[in-house]
């Protein structure tokens, strides 16, 4: 199985602050820096976008895993790569007519796709997005509704990631939403690796500990299988 990697969101940290976050964050272990760039329409909040990434960019050499909940994700392929985003997540339900291209626009720009679906979305809506000739290379399963941070885990969605798991072992799986010390377990035993969590990081007294729990059980359910 893919690796462990625990990505604060940084949606719940202090935006006035934003690279000392994310070098305290780096610091306590971090692996990723999780970026939600909403547009307002897709989901009714509207966060960041391009230029706040390449600010952040010129502070830190994490990977900044960008999770984009936005109706047009083409538009934002070259400025979010001119930005200096790793990673770049779009929906599925909001690409069905072109997604070859835009996985193909996302790797020229020298960025890593990724695909996440909404809660109600089945998760074979993303099969041939994985199994493409020129394929995905993360699927990022939303276990609330996107949009909002503070949202209380949906356990049953488990089931998509149990069934990505068994059909695509070597895949990066990540979750996101209510992630925390009390359900990472049922998370990395369904074979998530990538865990994106907010509110449980930066709201707690020692937010690194957080990120250890979160890391040691994605490790201890990877040895088991």
């Amino acid at each position: 199985m893919a690796a462990a990697k625990i990505a604060p969101s940084m949606l719940s940290s202090d935006f006035a602050n934003l690279a000392s976050e994310a070098e305290r964050m780096r610091r306590l272990g971090a692996d990723w820096l999780h970026m939600d760039i909403m547009d307002g329409h897709f989901v009714p909040n509207l966060t960041i976008g391009a230029p706040v990434i390449q600010s952040l960019r010129k502070h830190t050499n994490a990977y900044l895993d960008c999770h984009l909940m936005v109706t047009n994700p083409s538009d934002y392929v070259e400025p979010l790569g001119k930005a200096g985003a790793s990673g770049f997540t779009f929906h599925v339900e909001v690409t069905r007519d072109n997604w070859r291209e835009l996985i193909q626009d996302i790797k020229a720009k020298g960025m890593r796709p990724g695909v996440s679906l909404r809660p109600g979305t089945p998760v074979e809506e993303v099969f041939p997005l994985v199994e493409a000739e020129n394929p995905v290379e993360l699927v990022l399963v939303m276990t609330v509704e996107p949009g909002f941070g503070g949202q209380k885990f949906m356990p049953e969605m488990m089931d998509k990631v149990r069934t990505l798991r068994k059909k695509y072992p070597s895949l990066d799986i990540e979750v996101d939403g209510g992630l925390g010390p009390s359900t990472i377990d049922v998370a990395a035993s369904a074979g998530a690796n990538c865990i994106v969590a907010g509110s449980s990081i930066f709201g707690a007294a020692d937010p690194g500990e957080v990120i250890s729990v979160l890391r040691k059980s994605v490790e201890s359910s990877r040895d088991k299988n």
